[in-house]
């Protein structure tokens, strides 16, 4: 049978499919409490059970008067609440509006706002703020408290479970239908909301089981929530970890440690962040960690040392892959820690950028001119030769094809192709003679000088070879083509450092590279502002305020 773009499609299928040829197998498994000697104990759920509390949510949401198309706001922490709630809606066809809570609460309240939700599912903290500013949520008109209800008016949870009866069967949606609005994290610019269809979501868990080749025996640790969702889709245990999934860069090693061995995970996701802190305790203390087959690492750029240090603890056989995409489109392209440790990490080194891999199967990449205005229709004309620097846009299945609402962002973004669109990245990159990608950096960081075009990764990986360096960030002082070009740097030693030393090394190094031989001013930060999402993504555009501030202090 053909398969035609109108097909039904509903995105919680995947997990009645789980259900159905592995009803007792674990699907969520969550820490409860801990005895006095520290011992942890955990709950879980069977995928039968998840399937049927989904289901039952499913119901007493349609009596609350959620239904198909009802736009959603979902504050709920990771857990066996939130995995049952995200598939019930999906079953309804409601869309769940998520935002990052980490991005500050003016931002994510106006964020929400703009999604104009009818209904709000939260713990009690959340539904505080809302009472708190009512006037984002004017148009909401069901609310639930996941947990104790108190002051505020609405239903509980236990309510609406309890209040369904008879059994519900899913809202047979079509591959175009929206499935969830997702936010970005703002982290280059106002944070936008992707509007994911069924079909969207259903290519996602295709793409993931399909690349990484995830069998029917995987149980996953996913330390970033939204990741976690894919699991039961996929068939893949999720353990919950034991952390502030808005502080990974913070992160309790021995928890993470603790989660790998106590049950015996074999997959695991985390941001570079919270690799490089789990990695770097695991390498100083011996440990190991048989049990994993892959570790998958995505949000920012992810350094060789960082793969070095936490590979580790890994066996021969596992691998760290570091695919690369945005929240409009993910993933579409990867690599292997293999690939990385013996050929693609010694020339990133040397500021030739860094290797994501190849794109998936299915995804069509292309380098385009660099541009900062809008393409309104594809022309192959602007398309690069491999080896020249410019645009990395996507198209597939697994793409967005708009953000909600907002037509500007769709103009700079999206490009329409006769077969469909495509999506500009905003990230720039090269291709090499194998086809495979190497990111250079955000386009809105490029930094234009009288003398050219200078590029964020390459020119950072120079400087990022001392060894009292931790990580640096490349910016441009004024306005282009004339900026001035200023290398921040954010020492490892941090306190001890003795920065006149470092400065006069690092202007020596910066000299014998063509990359970087022009940059002559280095200024020295304690620690770098970062995204909230991953606490990877450098926030360059605070960098830069920082830093022309310290250059007018400097000059008097």
């Amino acid at each position: 049978m053909i398969e035609t773009k109108n097909d039904f499609v509903n995105v919680s299928s995947h997990l009645e499919r789980m259900a159905e040829i592995q009803p007792y197998k674990r699907a969520v498994v969550y820490p409860v409490s801990r005895d006095k000697n520290g011992g942890i104990a955990y709950a879980h759920l069977t995928f039968q059970q998840l399937a049927a509390e989904s289901e039952r949510i499913a119901g007493g949401l349609r009596k609350a008067g959620i239904t198909q198309g009802t736009r959603t706001v979902l504050m709920v922490k990771p857990g066996p609440d939130f995995f049952a709630l995200v598939f019930a809606l999906f079953k309804t066809g409601a869309v769940p509006v998520v935002v990052d809570p980490g991005m500050g609460i003016g931002r994510m309240l106006s964020c929400l706002k703009s999604t104009r939700p009818e209904a709000f599912i939260g713990i009690p903290l959340a539904h505080v703020l809302r009472t708190l500013f009512p006037g984002f949520f004017k148009t909401v008109k069901v609310w639930i408290t996941v947990g104790r209800r108190f002051f505020w008016g609405g239903e509980t949870l236990d309510s609406i479970r309890n209040g369904a009866v008879e059994s519900y069967h899913k809202i047979m949606t079509r591959r175009d239908d929206t499935a969830a609005i997702l936010f970005t994290t703002g982290s280059t610019g106002p944070a936008k909301g992707a509007v994911y269809t069924h079909g969207n979501f259903d290519a996602q868990v295709r793409h993931i089981k399909e690349h990484f080749r995830i069998g029917s025996d995987e149980i996953d640790l996913p330390t970033f929530p939204l990741f976690a969702l894919f699991d039961p889709a996929i068939g893949m245990t999720a353990v919950i970890p034991d952390m502030d999934p808005t502080k990974p860069a913070l992160v309790n090693p021995e928890k993470i440690i603790e989660a790998v061995i106590n049950q015996g995970v074999t997959n695991m996701f985390a941001s570079p962040a919270l690799l490089n802190r789990v990695g770097r305790y695991g390498r100083s203390m011996g440990i190991k960690l048989p049990s994993l087959k892959r570790v998958v690492s995505a949000g920012a750029p992810v350094s060789l040392s960082n793969i070095k240090c936490f590979s580790s603890m890994l066996t021969d056989e596992a691998e760290i892959h570091t695919p690369y995409g945005a929240t409009e489109a993910v993933p579409v392209i990867s690599i292997g820690s293999r690939e990385i440790l013996s050929e693609t990490g010694k020339l990133s080194e040397q500021g030739h950028g860094i290797c994501v891999g190849a794109p998936l199967n299915g995804i069509d990449v292309r380098i385009i001119r660099i541009s900062d205005d809008p393409v309104l229709k594809w022309s192959d004309d602007i398309i690069l030769p491999d080896g020249e620097a410019g645009e990395i846009t996507v198209m597939g299945d697994l793409v967005t094809r708009q953000y909600f609402e907002n037509p500007e962002a769709d103009a700079l973004s999206k490009i329409t192709d006769s077969t469909g669109f495509r999506h500009r990245m905003g990230d720039l990159g090269r291709k090499d003679e194998k086809g495979r990608i190497w990111f250079l950096g955000r386009k809105s960081h490029r930094v234009t000088t009288k003398k050219g075009t200078l590029f964020t990764i390459p020119c950072e990986a120079i400087f990022n070879n001392h060894p009292e360096v931790f990580r640096s960030a490349l910016v441009g002082i004024g306005k282009k083509p004339d900026q001035i070009p200023v290398i921040c740097i954010e020492p490892e030693g941090k306190a001890s450092i003795d920065k006149k030393k470092l400065e006069k090394e690092l202007l020596a190094i910066a000299g014998k590279h063509e990359l970087t031989k022009d940059i002559k001013i280095i200024l020295f930060h304690k620690s770098f502002p970062v995204d909230i999402r991953h606490n990877s993504k450098i926030f360059r555009e605070k960098l830069t305020a920082w830093a022309e501030k310290q250059i007018k202090t400097r000059n008097g």
